[in-house]
């Protein structure tokens, strides 16, 4: 039995699924049981409720746009709670249409415009007759750290105040293919364009979400064993 339990929030993991981006969680609970921590998953959905506190981590991901009409409004009614949770510092990845929808809005690609919640503070337009999709490559400007992935994606995102990339496009696309940037930070809310899953190919992000949730909710334990834990990345 794991010494530690952290609770992670699915948002609409029944909706948005298309890319096999629930393999981040399996990516996370990997990682979590190599630092003796069992991480227990629930699926919020259009039918639940979503409470900030009864959470440590959460993810978010993509889905084709018929599903993600369907969440952007549903996901009004749950703003509150998520933007509580983001506020938290708890940790969450936002994936393709979820890194979307955390924002103002995002034209589809018939070209309707979709409303986010508007808790971060950037938006997404889209193209015609276009897609970015290829292998990406990228380097945090705050930690040094090379991550490696797969975009695949029709809209272009621009940050706002307040958020920072989640790196500088080595070579890719990323947001925009415009200001250099691929994905965002804000607090310890990671968004990002990669497939593949991100987490898979990028353990360190993965082990850095662990270890602030279990800081957050275990702030009187001493991890520094876990911290030592090395993660290598896989490319």
């Amino acid at each position: 039995m794991a010494k530690y339990v952290l609770n992670l929030a699915h948002l609409y993991g029944d909706l948005l699924n298309t890319y096999g981006d629930v393999g981040n969680i399996l990516a996370l609970q990997y990682y979590a049981k190599q630092m003796d921590t069992e991480i227990q998953t629930t699926v919020i959905s259009t039918e639940n409720d979503f409470h900030a506190d009864d959470f440590d981590l959460a993810f978010f991901g993509g889905g084709q746009d018929y599903e993600q009409v369907i969440v952007s409004k549903d996901i009004q009614n749950k703003k509150a709670e998520i933007q509580k949770f983001i506020e938290a510092d708890k940790p969450m990845l936002a994936i393709c249409g979820g890194y979307q929808l955390l924002g103002h809005y995002y034209l589809s690609a018939q070209g309707k415009k979709i409303p986010g919640i508007g808790v971060l503070n950037h938006y997404t337009l889209n193209q015609n007759n276009n897609r970015f999709i290829g292998d990406i490559t990228i380097k945090s400007e705050d930690t040094g750290e090379v991550y490696h992935g797969f975009e695949n994606h029709n809209g272009m995102t621009f940050l706002g105040d307040g958020e920072k990339p989640l790196g500088t496009v080595v070579s890719g696309n990323g947001n925009n293919d415009q200001d250099n940037s691929e994905g965002a930070i804000y607090k310890q809310t990671y968004c990002s364009y990669f497939h593949g899953p991100v987490l898979t190919r990028n353990g360190l992000l993965a082990k850095r979400m662990i270890l602030k949730a279990l800081h957050n909710k275990y702030p009187d334990v001493d991890f520094t064993t876990q911290e030592q834990y090395e993660v290598q990345p896989t490319f």
